[in-house]
């Protein structure tokens, strides 16, 4: 059974940074798509950035392009988000995903439903 734990979350003031990671147990293989989501209250579930396994262009939601980098570490099973310049709008829970190919693909790496793998989310909450 796949398990994600994820830490690193807090509380910062507006321009400051956060790293999250995301340890992967239990998979027999390299998870190929691995991302980073959030929701605020009220609010759906939404994308921020998803990688695929081998590499190739990280997929990262408009609102983070340029702030935040997805990145991971094979060898660990770990994916990591490195937030910058935080905002009071990026306070949400933030959940790592993962699936295999075949359930997820490029088109639609981005979508929460997508995913049948999830953490139990990190608090992030940025203040002004």
């Amino acid at each position: 059974q796949v398990q994600l734990v994820e830490s690193g979350g807090g509380s910062v003031q507006a321009g400051g940074s956060l790293r999250l990671s995301c340890a992967a147990y239990g998979s027999t293989s390299t998870m190929d798509y691995m991302g980073w989501f959030r929701q605020a209250p009220g609010k759906e579930r939404e994308g921020v950035a998803s990688l695929y396994h081998d590499g190739g262009t990280p997929y990262y939601a408009d609102s983070v392009k340029g702030r935040f980098s997805i990145s991971q570490d094979n060898a660990k099973n770990t994916l990591y988000l490195q937030m910058n310049n935080l905002q009071p709008e990026d306070t949400a829970v933030y959940y790592c995903a993962a699936d295999y190919l075949g359930r997820v693909n490029s088109a639609t790496r981005h979508e929460a439903r997508k995913y049948r793998y999830w953490g139990q989310g990190t608090q992030v909450t940025v203040s002004s």
